[in-house]
């Protein structure tokens, strides 16, 4: 069993810098959020789209989470339910955090 655990715990460790690490812009541009959201997450294609740079990073988090999951499943989230299977949950942490950081 601490061996199992120990794997588990270096693991995870090998792996969260590559995580941390990956580029929240990089991942804004890649997975098409600003063909929705704006460049810079403030200026909406549609003018019911949430802006969401500037936004708290749990709340982001969440509402793409429950996206993603279907718990979260209103007439505006048709157009992300195509792209958040191809965004890992990691991803988003780091999608969020970076929308956090910019400017509304």
């Amino acid at each position: 069993m601490k061996k199992l655990m120990a794997v588990v715990a270096m693991t995870t460790l090998a792996t969260a810098p590559v995580l941390a690490a990956e580029d929240g812009a990089k991942l804004y541009a890649e997975k098409t959020c600003a063909a929705c959201h704006g460049a810079a997450g403030n200026k909406t294609l549609m003018p019911d789209y949430p802006k969401i740079a500037g936004q708290n990073a749990k709340y982001l988090e969440r509402q793409m989470l429950d996206i993603k999951s279907g718990a979260r499943a209103n007439g505006n989230t048709a157009a992300m339910k195509g792209v958040m299977p191809l965004v890992s949950d990691a991803q988003i942490t780091v999608l969020a955090d970076y929308l956090s950081k910019l400017k509304p």
